[in-house]
C-alpha cells in the first residue's frame, strides 16, 4: 500500500517502507495528534516520538513494529504531546529523551537531554537533532537521512503543511522559530525531504519553500 500520512484518530496506523527503517504514524485524541514510531529493518530496534495520548493504542503501535522499544523522544513541553508520557515510560522502562529547554518540566525526567547538533543511535539508525525555538524554548525535531535517499525530518509542531507552529502566546517568539526553520532546515535540506508534523498531514520541502517569504511577511 502507498503511503499517505493521511490517520485518523481510533483510526489505524499508516506505514511507510524504506529501505533501512519503517516509518509508522498514527493519530490520537480529538486533537489529532500524531504519534510516530520508527523502526530498524536490520536490528529491530525502535524510537517513539510524541507519547501524545492513549497508552494502549500506543503498546498496539510497538507490537506492530518489532515490540521492542529503545527510544522515546517528546518533541516539545505541550500538554498534549505528553499526555501518554507517564505511563508509556513507566510499563515499558524505556529510555526518554527531550530537548534541553523543556526537558525540565516534562511528566517524566528525561534521561538524556538534546540540543541542537546532537545525534541519536538507534540500533542502527541515526537521528540528527535540530533546536526549532519559539512554539517552545527547547522545541526540536528529529532527522533521519536514509542512504543514498531524501531526508525525513519529525517536525513537533514547528513545522506544518502551510507555516510554522503557533507563536501567538506569551513566551512564543515567531522571529525565533521562523529562523531556526529557514537556517536549519530549508538551507540544510533539499526539497524532496519528507516532513511529518506534530498534527495533521505530512508535507514536504519542496511544497513550502516557495512559500517561506509569504510566512514571514504575514508574521505567522
Amino acid at each position: 500500500m502507498t503511503y499517505t500520512g493521511d490517520v485518523a484518530p481510533g483510526g489505524p496506523s499508516d506505514v511507510r517502507e524504506l529501505e533501512h527503517a519503517v516509518i509508522r504514524k498514527m493519530a490520537v485524541s480529538s486533537m489529532h495528534n500524531n504519534v510516530y514510531l520508527i523502526t530498524s529493518k536490520a536490528t529491530g530496534a525502535q524510537l517513539l516520538i510524541d507519547a501524545a495520548d492513549d497508552p494502549k493504542r500506543i503498546a498496539a503501535l510497538v507490537r506492530e513494529g518489532s515490540g521492542q522499544l529503545d527510544l522515546l523522544v517528546t518533541t516539545h513541553l505541550h500538554w498534549d504531546h505528553t499526555r501518554a508520557l507517564k505511563d508509556v515510560a513507566e510499563a515499558t522502562g524505556v529510555r526518554t529523551a527531550a530537548g534541553r529547554e523543556d526537558g525540565p518540566t516534562l511528566p517524566v525526567k528525561p534521561d538524556q537531554l538534546l540540543s541542537h547538533g546532537d545525534t541519536l543511535t538507534v540500533g542502527d539508525l541515526t537521528f540528527d537533532v535540530l533546536g526549532l525555538r519559539g512554539h517552545t524554548p527547547g522545541g526540536i525535531a528529529l532527522v533521519y537521512q536514509e542512504p543514498g535517499g531524501d531526508a525525513h525530518i519529525f517536525t513537533g509542531d514547528s513545522l506544518f503543511p502551510g507555516g510554522v507552529g503557533n507563536t501567538k502566546n506569551p513566551g512564543q517568539s515567531f522571529a525565533s522559530l521562523i529562523d531556526d526553520v529557514e537556517r536549519r532546515i530549508f538551507d540544510v535540506y533539499d526539497d524532496g525531504a519528507w516532513v511529518y508534523p506534530g498534527h495533521g498531514g505530512d508535507t514536504t520541502l519542496g511544497a513550502e519553500r516557495p512559500n517561506l517569504d509569504d510566512w514571514r511577511a504575514r508574521g505567522w
